[in-house]
């Protein structure tokens, strides 16, 4: 922030100019996002690595799992392992951006009672990191590539749409399960938790084409309800090349889904936002 800029607190204008300090508090932005990854790798052997070893060694256990042992079908001669990788690529993204922005205003608990700051800079901030880790972690999806001799095809232009909508839904549900956990602190415990029971009930290790066959039409409308259903099956159609189910209405729901938590995530962080210098 400039010496000719001032940040002017008024009684009555919570909402007067609040998007305005985000931009005005842009270097702070910068500095948390850099803090976290100096941390999060300082004293590391390996360091960088980590963003590759993690979510390379769930592909190969996934793979062995649901196709060498389940034997899970393979989709239109798509390996196995592509698949997969097209799965955890978008899963590890949102898991790790949704449980650091979750946790990110009772770790940074001390910055927020002592400066003015718009307080949404925080969990934002720990997304960005994330997303960090995910274009790290690609390199595993070109080594694939290569190692199976596969291409994809002109798909691969829409996975940004994809990758924005992951972004959405990790800063929605990031931003409403912050502000509960700062009201309630057992969230913390209840963090892993949702982290597990997504990743079960999302395809990363299945696809969508086999388990669509065996629910029922409620069923199935509940299991698109989760936006990380239609955001993984967008990744897998645009890195196979089209040979990957991509259920368009569930995409739809998805949409709707990742927009309705953005906007609600805003609007509960939002509300409380006043109360955290106080309770936390």
């Amino acid at each position: 922030m400039t010496q000719s800029q001032r940040i002017v607190i008024k009684p009555g204008s919570k909402n007067k100019g609040y998007w305005k300090d985000i931009w005005n508090f842009r270097g702070l932005f910068y500095f948390l996002s850099w803090r976290d990854i100096i941390v999060r790798y300082k004293q590391t052997a390996i360091g960088l690595a980590w963003s590759v070893l993690r979510p390379l060694i769930t592909i190969i256990v996934f793979t062995l799992v649901f196709n060498k042992v389940a034997n899970f079908p393979i989709e239109n001669g798509v390996p196995y392992a592509i698949m997969v990788c097209a799965g955890m690529l978008p899963w590890q993204f949102f898991s790790n951006a949704f449980s650091e922005s979750a946790n990110s205003l009772v770790t940074n608990s001390n910055l927020l009672t002592k400066v003015y700051f718009p307080r949404i800079i925080v969990p934002i901030s720990s997304v960005i990191v994330s997303l960090i880790d995910f274009f790290i972690s690609i390199v595993i999806l070109f080594g694939l590539f290569l190692f199976y001799h596969y291409l994809p095809g002109w798909n691969i232009f829409f996975l940004p749409f994809f990758l924005i909508l992951a972004i959405l839904t990790a800063i929605g549900s990031g931003l409403f399960i912050a502000t509960l956990n700062v009201k309630y602190r057992d969230f913390r415990y209840i963090i892993p938790f949702i982290v597990q029971f997504g990743l079960y009930v999302s395809p990363v290790g299945y696809s969508s084409g086999s388990v669509c066959l065996k629910l029922s039409p409620i069923l199935k409308f509940f299991y698109f309800l989760n936006p990380m259903v239609g955001i993984i099956d967008g990744f897998r159609w645009c890195l196979t090349n089209g040979n990957a189910l991509l259920y368009l209405p569930g995409v739809m729901m998805s949409c709707v889904s990742s927009v309705l938590l953005m906007v609600i995530g805003i609007y509960y962080f939002r509300k409380s936002e006043k109360k955290f210098a106080d309770i936390i």
